[in-house]
């Protein structure tokens, strides 16, 4: 395998991928062909590399888990909706790939990670890569990143029980946060629209957990 993975599966392994995604309802063409780039198992342990393009979210270390295909189109289709957003931040790197997408995408990518352990092994996998429009660091993602605000776009990958309104303070009006918000079992997916004299919330579907760690939007 080179340095970058590529050898591990087959370009046709990863278009099924996007062809279940297409099927599945994600339509812009912009995010499928960015995840089709991308090497997702790179970002998976080795000894699950075989599952990588499988529709399902999958565990990494430290209790975490890579995000399913499905729910990462979806979140990433919601983030570049209306425009060309130029900087993005999101809560919870885990892998780095949904970062990985973004960075195929839009200007700058700021991700926040709370297990340092992860973070630097995102950093690394960003760097061989070569996706140089990604920073990330260790910290608390629901204090955000204040000396980098304004954002356009404030995507949250681990879901709280509420939404963290204070986090609109570093948005830029008109900038929206994107998350999923509920308990381990059943999650709605939720946008949150600053406005010049509050916010607007904008439900966009249901994310049910069920068993292999699959999440599904509805």
């Amino acid at each position: 395998m080179n340095s970058l993975g590529i050898g591990m599966t087959s370009e046709r392994t990863r278009q099924r991928m996007i062809d279940r995604l297409r099927v599945r309802g994600i339509g812009d063409e912009r995010v499928l062909m960015a995840m089709a780039k991308i090497p997702r198992h790179v970002f998976v342990d080795e000894a699950l590399s075989h599952r990588a393009y499988e529709d399902v979210a999958l565990p990494i270390k430290y209790g975490q888990t890579i995000s399913q295909p499905f729910v990462v189109a979806r979140m990433t289709e919601e983030v570049i909706r209306h425009d060309h957003p130029v900087k993005v931040l999101e809560l919870g790197t885990g892998s780095g790939y949904q970062a990985a997408v973004l960075s195929q995408l839009v200007d700058e990518v700021f991700s926040i990670e709370r297990i340092d352990k992860l973070t630097r092994q995102a950093r690394r996998r960003f760097i061989k890569l070569g996706y140089r429009n990604v920073r990330c660091k260790t910290g608390d993602g629901f204090a955000g990143w204040a000396s980098e605000a304004p954002f356009d776009i404030i995507i949250v990958t681990a879901a709280p029980e509420q939404v963290p309104y204070a986090l609109l303070d570093q948005l830029r009006v008109g900038g929206k946060m994107i998350l999923p918000v509920g308990d381990h079992l059943k999650q709605k997916l939720m946008a949150i629209v600053k406005t010049e004299h509050g916010h607007q919330e904008q439900y966009l579907g249901d994310v049910i957990f069920v068993p292999l760690l699959e999440g599904v939007v509805r």
